[in-house]
């Protein structure tokens, strides 16, 4: 054991090198600024058992330096005039910031901040204490380590400790310093992004920072290379995470915010007191006033906390960072499954290529009966069950009470008709929202979203504000119902509308607002698992809207896309598994009526490395393309969904263009016992070579439809019949 001041820590997860920063622990905070312009910078590292963290204190205060991996040794050292900036970045009202974006790395005051010590947390990481005596302000970086995963789940707070109010323009969650050279940045760096757009979710792309507009200009740039979100979609536009790839110094570094609303990261330089190029940082944070509209002010005797972030450091490329980042979401952000939930079940939708929204008795009593031979384990019921016949089910949500028109028997018994073929029934709820048409419309402004004086409208829908504990007792008395009353052990929840800026009542900006609602989202969904621990809970937000860890460390499920066509599914699928586990990741599978056995295989080879979101009208396939729907499910359970949890992915013909209808793609999963590669030919060549090392290779599935393998030197090469076909190879180490 290893003990700084009061505390004992473990030796082997959390280590303080240098005698002056253990001593600093224990020196009060004016003793040791005395101290700062007396002595000469010192340096320390904060490590876990997988990753170091370089820190200097000069002239009182602290600096952060290079990320890496536990033990590893850059081939070349570096500079020591540069790769250190600040390790909280932050910006108040009023304060000199001379550049666009979050140069400066957060204005004067993040410069000014003096540092007090470190609190080691045993296992569970360490934190950093800064102040600004100029403004009483009390900065707290908080960093949680996990065991055997190199990441560190990072958040800072900050509290008033004076007698005026500050207002904050931006607050990091976490930075990055000295991952790149500061004058060949554009040649060193690779940056993976992911864009996520609506029925194309998933689309990675390796850019230089020049091309996402970050140039070298000799001088400090007035851009940034960035991505961000605004408002309740958080994955609109890009999934909330990204790769650094540095190929001189042979190291990856990576994070994802896990919010529900707006955030933004962005990678640029600082520049030094002659103005030339200087250190390369990466903020990255959420909600802010410069891109939010999330002003926020900061009362006395209050405090402030960013959204987490989770950051992490590995030895090699994107594949590398993919699988470090999935073992972290499998092992510390996917919530504790139900039990049935935990073998992946096989999952049947109405929706996809079925009935559109348009559930009634007459309809779904033989897609129960196609489900449960086909061998499907839950049936989820989708939008439309509470609207009558004569009603949009888009803009009447919001009640959540069955139909009488759909349902002559009753809902219950449509149920009820469910449980006795041996599967959990589910149910459609878009509980954050109310239709304009709907009963909830009538309910005082309060309850809603709004902004200069008007309820906020988007999609025919009312966004519900959770910060009013009527909305949130509305919707426990609605799931109450749902799970007590119907027995329903699935609910999916959607949200098909996107708040954008937030909301002005009872907040200091619209994006605090909305910052205080995602956070009783948050808290919302944490009560219900609570309440009803067998309960499995789908996210949603017309498909891939809000693919976040926020909300998938509280549910169970992700809904990938709405994306209609199999053959783009795919590539949406395989770049999906970078950001979600696969144990959480549902992709539709949909054999339309007319589909023929390629097309049916395909579907299901495609969901077969995830979890399976069966749909399509089942009940009126052909038999042979029904029979390939079988055999699919069948192999899924008997040799493959065993081995989903802790899986991790790889990717070896790289990843995907969803607009290519030509290139191959190929979705591996890597599993402790067992590795699977998924191959999909679209319309280009018939043979599709993958290079893998293995001694044995056999096609899983399907068998019989002339799908041929024939053995290669450095893998394996698969032979097509025909267009847009696809297979699960299983691979013996």
């Amino acid at each position: 054991m290893l003990k700084i001041g009061c505390a004992e820590i473990d030796r082997r997860t959390f280590l303080l090198s240098g005698t002056a920063a253990l001593a600093a622990a224990c020196i009060p905070a004016r003793a040791q600024e005395r101290e700062a312009t007396q002595t000469p910078p010192r340096d320390f590292s904060a490590a876990t058992d997988t990753l170091n963290f370089q820190f200097s204190v000069n002239g009182g205060r602290l600096r952060q330096g290079l990320l890496m991996p536990q033990g590893y040794t850059l081939a070349e050292p570096q500079d020591r005039s540069r790769g250190w900036g600040v390790e909280v970045a932050l910006l108040l009202t009023g304060e000199n910031s001379t550049d666009p974006g979050m140069k400066e790395a957060g204005g004067e005051v993040a410069h000014r901040l003096r540092f007090v010590g470190q609190s080691p947390l045993g296992n569970r990481g360490f934190s950093f204490e800064q102040h600004s005596e100029d403004q009483n302000l009390k900065v707290v970086s908080h960093y949680r380590a996990f065991q055997g995963v190199p990441v560190v789940r990072r958040y800072v707070e900050i509290g008033n400790m004076g007698s005026s109010p500050v207002g904050i323009e931006y607050l990091s969650s976490a930075m990055l310093q000295g991952f790149a050279d500061p004058t060949h940045f554009d040649d060193n760096l690779k940056i993976w992004i992911a864009f996520n757009s609506w029925m194309s979710e998933g689309q990675w792309h390796c850019l230089r920072p020049s091309e996402m507009g970050f140039v070298e200009s000799g001088r400090v740039s007035w851009s940034q290379a960035w991505a961000g979100s605004v408002g309740s979609w958080s994955t609109e536009k890009f999934l909330p995470m990204a790769v650094i790839e540095n190929a001189r110094l042979g190291l990856s570094w990576f994070w994802q915010i896990e919010h529900n609303g707006s955030w933004h990261w962005e990678i640029s330089n600082e520049s030094d007191p002659n103005n030339a190029a200087s250190d390369v940082y990466a903020y990255l944070g959420g909600p802010d006033a410069l891109h939010a509209q999330a002003w926020k002010n900061l009362l006395p005797g209050s405090t402030y906390r960013t959204v987490p972030v989770a950051v992490g450091c590995v030895a090699g490329g994107f594949q590398e960072a993919v699988q470090a980042l999935t073992q972290y979401r499998e092992q510390y952000c996917v919530p504790q499954r139900p039990a049935r939930s935990v073998r992946c079940p096989v999952i049947f939708n109405d929706y996809m290529n079925c009935l559109w929204g348009d559930p009634t008795e007459q309809k779904e009593l033989p897609l129960i009966d196609a489900a449960a031979a086909a061998g499907c384990e839950y049936f989820v019921i989708d939008a439309g069950w509470y609207a009558e016949r004569n009603e949009d089910w888009s803009s009447t949500v919001g009640s959540w009470m069955p139909s009488k028109s759909r349902w002559p028997h009753g809902l219950q018994y449509v149920l009820d008709s469910i449980r006795r073929k041996h599967m959990v029934p589910g149910l459609w709820l878009e509980p954050e929202v109310a239709g304009m048409h709907s009963t909830l419309a009538q309910k005082p402004d309060n309850w809603f979203f709004m902004r200069h004086g008007k309820r906020v409208v988007k999609n025919s829908r009312l966004f519900l504000d959770f910060r009013n504990p009527l909305v949130r007792d509305h919707l426990n008395g609605v799931v109450k119902r749902l799970v007590e009353e119907y027995k329903v052990g699935y609910i999916k929840m959607d949200y098909n509308a996107d708040t954008m800026a937030g909301t002005e009542l009872d907040a200091d900006s619209f994006g605090q607002g909305l910052l205080g609602h995602n956070r009783a989202v948050q808290d919302w969904l944490t009560g219900i698992r609570k309440r009803y621990p067998d309960l499995v809970i789908e996210n949603c937000a017309s498909g891939g809207g809000r693919m976040d860890y926020a909300m998938l460390s509280r549910t169970d499920l992700q809904s990938c896309t709405d994306q209609e066509d199999y053959r783009r599914l795919p590539a949406i699928a395989t770049g999906s598994t970078a950001g979600v586990a696969p144990v959480q990741l549902a992709i539709w599978t949909y054999p339309k009526r007319d589909a023929d056995p390629d097309q049916a295989s395909f579907n299901m080879v495609t969901a077969m490395l995830c979890r399976i979101h069966q749909s399509g009208d089942l009940a009126s396939l052909q038999p042979a393309a029904m029979k390939q729907v079988e055999n699919g499910i069948r192999v899924y359970k008997e040799q493959i969904r065993a081995h989903i949890p802790g899986a991790t992915p790889f990717y070896p013909l790289g990843m995907p263009d969803v607009d290519s209808a030509v290139q191959p793609i190929s979705l591996g999963m890597r599993a402790s016992q067992r590795t699977f590669i998924a191959v999909w030919r679209l319309s280009g060549p018939a043979q599709v070579k993958v290079k893998h090392a293995g001694h044995q290779h056999e096609i899983l599935y399907p068998h019989d439809l002339g799908i041929q393998l024939l053995a290669a030197e450095d893998g394996f090469v698969l032979s097509f019949p025909r267009e847009n076909m696809g297979c699960i190879v299983a691979v013996q180490s």
